[in-house]
């Protein structure tokens, strides 16, 4: 199912001290107050721990700049971790920040993160978030921006104007998500798709999460993409239906849909990760212990998978959404600057290639 206006996509991770939207797809968190933790290991993740494959994603996004830099639409920028944000992307020279929202909320976010917006370009809008959106819309939709990033509002009122039948950014595949992860115990950056924005997908939605995050993964130069598709089992079981659209989806492989991507399923997690996991079950696979893309059953299983790689498996991660017109970016204000900052890189390459 595409997402289209009145079904909003759900923020990336956890909840906001924003009212809640009158309409939610999938998940999101309570908008109450945090729980202290006890124990320091399930605390928010360490922006201090080193992610080098992320740190080389932004690397390679920054050398594509020097040719020239992308204007990112940052979308209603009016809180403090926002104007950081954009100050950040513009030092590490990844792409000339543009903020779209009404000029004295802008204002009062940079003076209250201590950064003078008056060096950046605004375009002001009135102080609806809505209004922000439509007009950052607009811009992608004229080429004035190659890409979004979600600032301080809602992402159902940003993605709301994006998937407009009229005046949005629907493109010719429907629109999913993908997160890229550096794992400590992964030996390169690890695909996940879709854990944000297709609830229950159809066979139909998965081959087009499948096609967007390939199209994704060969303009980061993996000629080859290798690509997991995860249920509960390894086995077509026909009492679950993850497995069988896994055969399916195999087969379209075969047939020729996605050139030069191997394509490999049903997996279990276990075996999809650990070519010993595989070895053990007698499973003769090339995508075992070395996917670049996971495809994931639905929501739910995405989520806390992501979930798990982040809190648990010392992950962090960089997201883009794809199959609209410009790549965009839906940050939560769980996200560490690190995941913002690589989340742009990826927006970058992406609309490189697309300029």
């Amino acid at each position: 199912m595409h997402a289209r206006a009145g079904r909003p996509v759900p923020p990336r991770c956890a909840g906001q001290a924003h009212p809640p939207p009158r309409q939610v797809q999938g998940l999101r968190l309570s908008a109450g107050p945090r729980p202290v933790m006890a124990s320091a290991a399930l605390q928010l993740p360490d922006e201090a721990a080193g992610h080098p494959r992320l740190d080389a994603l932004v690397a390679q996004a920054r050398e594509r700049a020097k040719g020239r830099r992308v204007r990112v639409g940052l979308v209603h920028p009016c809180d403090a971790a926002a104007l950081v944000a954009a100050a950040r992307i513009r030092g590490e020279e990844l792409a000339q920040p543009v903020l779209i929202g009404p000029r004295e909320g802008i204002l009062r976010a940079a003076g209250a993160a201590g950064i003078d917006a008056h060096d950046f370009e605004i375009i002001d809008c009135s102080d609806t978030a809505a209004e922000s959106a439509r007009r950052a819309v607009a811009m992608a939709r004229q080429g004035v921006v190659g890409a979004l990033m979600k600032g301080s509002l809602h992402t159902d009122e940003l993605m709301s104007a994006v998937v407009d039948k009229t005046i949005g950014l629907r493109g010719e595949t429907r629109i999913s998500h993908l997160f890229l992860f550096d794992l400590p115990r992964y030996p390169k950056l690890l695909g996940l798709a879709d854990c944000v924005v297709n609830i229950a997908p159809s066979l139909d939605a998965k081959r087009d999460i499948l096609g967007n995050a390939i199209a994704l993964l060969r303009k980061l130069e993996i000629a080859q993409p290798k690509v997991g598709i995860v249920a509960a089992v390894e086995t077509v079981n026909p009492a679950i239906p993850a497995t069988v659209d896994a055969q399916a989806l195999v087969a379209m492989a075969r047939a020729g849909a996605w050139p030069g991507a191997l394509v490999e399923g049903p997996f279990g997690f276990d075996n999809v990760i650990s070519a010993q996991a595989a070895q053990i079950k007698k499973m003769a696979s090339r995508v075992a212990g070395d996917a670049d893309l996971l495809l994931v059953p639905d929501l739910n299983a995405g989520n806390m998978l992501y979930k798990s790689f982040t809190y648990i498996g010392g992950g962090e991660c960089a997201g883009l959404v794809l199959g609209a017109r410009v790549p965009i970016v839906l940050t939560s204000r769980a996200d560490s600057l690190p995941s913002r900052i690589a989340s742009v890189a990826l927006a970058v390459l992406g609309a490189a290639h697309e300029s």
